[in-house]
């Protein structure tokens, strides 16, 4: 079964809507401009802070394109835009780039991100290592599938321990396990990583990143976990204005990482008022800023993904067993 067809029902209604609403937003005749550039992101994502970022300082414009940001309710609605050709852009991982061009597509994939997830227990909480989670309650956010959980699940099994036996999974939307574990409901948590920053605010303890998991799986490099994906026959027609956005991206972080009255514009969007929170909050986002993207970082990719392939299975990769570092769309910077 393709992601497309397995994409739920309620993404599937989220485009005919779009293609609706397009009728009487001035976003679709944005959309002719040829240097327009077509964004699909979840509505509450992280990479809105960039996005709102470039607007609110015309980055696009002073960088010779139009960006046109269009919400949706959830991220298989935008993969859905990105088949649709509803939209240019949309936000996701290399794991999903590399089986969709196993599937004959043309994606391509430009790194944004390396903010990772984390396991995070309690303040006094007596897990302190993996071999500690035996027996214990976890939450896993993202599914079964989540890159987060088999990494750590890979690293388990290196030091014999077989967590997907070993342990009592809870598998939940991130706010609401984070509402489990503050609870008592549960005695450790893998989540995304602004979920997680909002527990350190708490005082939860982060007991290892998915970084960390797969330094200790002996691929040293940090890689980036997110970026934007775009289809190759768009980005060759369309390169000037696809590497003045990613440029314009760049410019937004530097300001949002540098600039106090900068940060301070988006903070609505962190959906939170506490200052420990919006400062864990920005301290994360700027760590994840890519700095850097070489063949060192495609190469260590590579071997990820090939542990994912082993722990994930055809669920999670398809029959695309190595990945192809040609899916990584070469950025002039």
């Amino acid at each position: 079964m393709t992601v497309f067809n397995a994409l739920s029902r309620r993404a599937r209604l989220t485009i005919p809507l779009l293609f609706t609403s397009c009728l009487f937003l001035s976003a679709c005749s944005d959309a002719d401009n040829s240097s327009a550039i077509k964004i699909s992101v979840l509505k509450y994502g992280t990479v809105n802070w960039t996005l709102e970022t470039i607007k609110a300082n015309e980055l696009d414009k002073k960088n010779g394109f139009e960006l046109v940001v269009q919400p949706l309710a959830s991220t298989q609605a935008s993969k859905i835009a990105l088949q649709a050709n509803a939209a240019d852009i949309i936000v996701s991982d290399w794991t999903w780039v590399a089986r969709q061009r196993g599937n004959s597509s043309d994606y391509l994939f430009a790194p944004y991100s390396s903010s990772a997830g984390s396991l995070m227990v309690p303040e006094h909480s007596p897990i302190t290592n993996i071999h500690d989670l035996i027996g214990r309650k976890l939450g896993i956010a993202g599914g079964a599938l989540d890159k987060n959980w088999l990494l750590l699940r890979a690293l388990a099994l290196k030091e014999g321990v077989d967590l997907d036996n070993q342990v009592e999974k809870v598998f939940g939307a991130p706010p609401l396990l984070n509402n489990l574990i503050q609870q008592g409901e549960l005695d450790a948590l893998i989540n995304f990583w602004h979920y997680s920053a909002r527990l350190k605010a708490k005082g939860y303890q982060q007991l290892l990143t998915t970084h960390d998991s797969i330094h200790k799986l002996g691929i040293k490099s940090t890689v980036p976990i997110l970026g934007y994906v775009f289809r190759e026959k768009w980005a060759s027609k369309h390169s000037t204005a696809l590497n003045s956005f990613l440029k314009a991206s760049r410019e937004a972080a530097q300001l949002l990482c540098t600039s106090q009255r900068h940060w301070n514009a988006i903070l609505p969007l962190t959906r939170t008022d506490d200052a420990i929170t919006q400062d864990l909050l920005r301290r994360s986002y700027c760590e994840g800023r890519v700095i850097k993207f070489t063949e060192d970082e495609k190469t260590a990719i590579q071997k990820i993904y090939s542990i994912l392939a082993t722990t994930g299975g055809a669920k999670l990769v398809g029959h695309v067993e190595q990945l192809d570092t040609q899916l990584f769309w070469n950025d002039p910077r």
